[in-house]
């Protein structure tokens, strides 16, 4: 279907079909931690209306579409936790919730080289009914959640959940079994990365590695987080480690173990200034 033929008036989300998952999700959503989780890559659907971008199932499988396994971590991680948790219902190839609008990279027309036919030429309709079914509900529910922290007068730390490919097309592969994202607030970041790396099983942490929490492409995390003061931190676990349901409870246990004191600090109740 030609999503330049749609209007808004067709429903409240005119791409996403009425029998297809809502365009956000929240886990826990009562849960009692002053924590918020977030996970933008979570999923790799692709509405019905938009043909699969035109595709291959076999694409559709790979990181270029999701962050493999973090559903799965981010719903372990939130029940070891109880804290809630914000789920992105489809693919980053429709519209990466992880950049600006401003970003060209927003709706990509490539991924790692691979061309996505349905991205391309796209109206300023296209890409206004993208942002309104995909993005801004994903933004709405993540300040839903933070305002009702606010209400009771929580200062609520604030992680968000990525994975990464153990090799990218020829390239080295990738040391690290996870890696922490961060720039000026140390709160989180550098106890948690500490923990890791004493932990027995001799973890290898990236600091901002294998990407970097300084780098513009981390809008989440800047708008909702760094931008208020949040403690907060970017977790991203190495695909092959979190892609089963046994890898992810490893993990969530770990993360778990290693978080559980650093988020009852009381040096984390207040907003960090620059």
């Amino acid at each position: 279907m030609d999503s330049s033929k749609l209007s808004l008036q067709q429903g409240v989300y005119p791409l996403i079909g009425p029998d297809e998952p809502d365009p956000v999700t929240v886990l826990n959503e009562q849960g009692t931690a002053k924590l918020l989780l977030v996970g933008d890559h979570v999923s790799n659907r692709i509405p019905r209306a938009l043909d699969k971008l035109g595709l291959e199932d076999a694409v559709l499988e790979q990181h270029v579409a999701y962050d493999i396994g973090t559903r799965k971590l981010i719903t372990h991680l939130s029940q070891h936790l109880d804290a809630p948790a914000v789920l992105a219902g489809y693919s980053r190839l429709v519209i990466d919730l992880n950049r600006g609008l401003e970003d060209p990279s927003v709706i990509p027309a490539f991924s790692d080289n691979i061309p996505l036919p349905g991205n391309q030429g796209l109206s300023r309709q296209d890409r206004a009914l993208r942002v309104h079914c995909f993005y801004t509900p994903y933004r709405v529910a993540i300040d839903t959640m933070l305002h009702r922290y606010r209400e009771r007068g929580i200062i609520p730390a604030f992680i968000s959940i990525h994975s990464f490919t153990p090799q990218l097309a020829d390239k080295q592969r990738r040391p690290w079994h996870i890696g922490l994202m961060w720039d000026n607030d140390p709160r989180i970041p550098v106890p948690l990365m500490a923990r890791l790396r004493a932990h027995p099983q001799r973890i290898n942490v990236g600091d901002n590695e294998p990407y970097s929490g300084k780098h513009a492409a981390d809008y989440t995390i800047d708008h909702h987080a760094e931008a208020g003061g949040l403690p907060h931190v970017s977790i991203e676990t190495r695909q092959d480690l979190v892609d089963t349901e046994q890898g992810a409870e490893y993990w969530a246990t770990i993360l778990d173990e290693s978080l559980r004191d650093i988020l009852a600090d009381p040096d984390l109740d207040r907003l960090w200034e620059k």
